[in-house]
């Protein structure tokens, strides 16, 4: 567990193998917590979880679960990605969680496998290792090498675990226990779509929105995204504003903060290089945008999720 890891992520994997063992009242599973340094890992809610041993340590394990979060970019532990290859020259399953898969490709694990990342992580982990088979699926069970986007995710690829050990009896028994009455699939997407996120089912909105979430570094003009759905720029406003409350421009900034925000959380890319990818002329007129919508600076933001100690005080962490 690296600090900051996501408490949803850990709780979402391990809980359904407690569940299976409280089921059959017998242990089907034991596990143990594998730390960096010092006696406890601290989730990024200020959670603390005691750890059994050390990065390093010798251990035996039919699996081990790799949970990061935060920006799993910046991990560099030279001595952690030594001891995660020398696992993998053994008869291990190695899992990445949410930001885990990172760590795994960074220790060369993932070479010649498919893999999956929380979405946040996607495009810095495609940029630095083009060669790997990434895709968006909730998880990915590929030979010794799994991975998983985190957050309610790994709850589904836990139960399937168990119904490929134990059964599909037990597996629906530790569904239904955790209140989970419609299975996901490995394959199924990891964010809502364009309509349930804006809540809306008109077409011609659908489709400006669509090209706006693709058009973020270069965006298009009001006149531009008219244009190229043929209807006036009046037109367009007046569909907004009564499908989603707010205008093509308001709407279309709204949609390159969040992907700013999302970049300053979970890259490695300057303050300058972000608002640039995100269609901003100059440093000045992001910034003042980005504290507008967020409450704080793009420098404040960053600085926060580079320590994962202090990611407790962020109210909008994700699972």
């Amino acid at each position: 567990m690296i600090d900051g890891f996501a408490l949803m992520s850990y709780a979402s994997l391990i809980e359904p193998f407690r569940a299976a063992n409280t089921i059959r009242g017998t242990q089907l599973y034991r596990w143990f917590h594998v730390g960096l340094q010092g006696e406890y890992a601290q989730a990024s809610n200020g959670a603390r979880i005691a750890v059994d041993r050390q990065v390093g340590d010798t251990i035996e394990c039919d699996m081990l679960c790799v949970f990061a979060a935060g920006n799993p970019a910046e991990f560099r532990d030279k001595k952690a990605i030594a001891w995660l290859r020398r696992i993998g020259r053994q008869d291990v399953t190695i899992v990445g969680i949410s930001g885990g898969p990172y760590i795994l490709a960074r220790a060369g694990l993932l070479e010649g496998h498919r893999a999956t990342i929380h979405w946040e992580h996607l495009i810095e982990l495609t940029d630095e290792f083009p060669q790997l088979a990434i895709n968006t699926d909730l998880y990915v069970i590929d030979r010794r090498r799994i991975t998983c986007a985190g957050g309610t995710a790994a709850l589904d690829l836990a139960i399937e675990l168990i119904e490929h050990d134990c059964g599909v009896s037990l597996a629906s028994q530790v569904s239904e226990w955790f209140i989970r009455t419609e299975a996901r699939t490995a394959e199924r997407p990891q964010r809502l779509g364009l309509r349930e996120r804006f809540r809306t089912a008109n077409d011609t909105v659908l489709r400006v929105l669509a090209v706006m979430e693709t058009e973020i570094e270069t965006p298009l003009s009001r006149k531009e995204l008219a244009r190229i759905f043929d209807v006036s720029m009046r037109q367009l406003d007046r569909l907004f504003v009564s499908q989603i409350g707010q205008t093509v421009a308001r709407s279309y900034l709204e949609i390159r903060l969040e992907h700013a925000h999302k970049l300053l959380r979970s890259t490695s890319l300057s303050i300058t290089e972000i608002g640039v990818a995100c269609g901003f002329a100059n440093s000045s007129h992001f910034s003042h945008s980005y504290r507008s919508r967020f409450g704080r600076s793009p420098r404040s933001t960053k600085k926060d999720y580079s320590n994962p100690r202090m990611l407790a005080q962020e109210p909008n962490q994700r699972g």
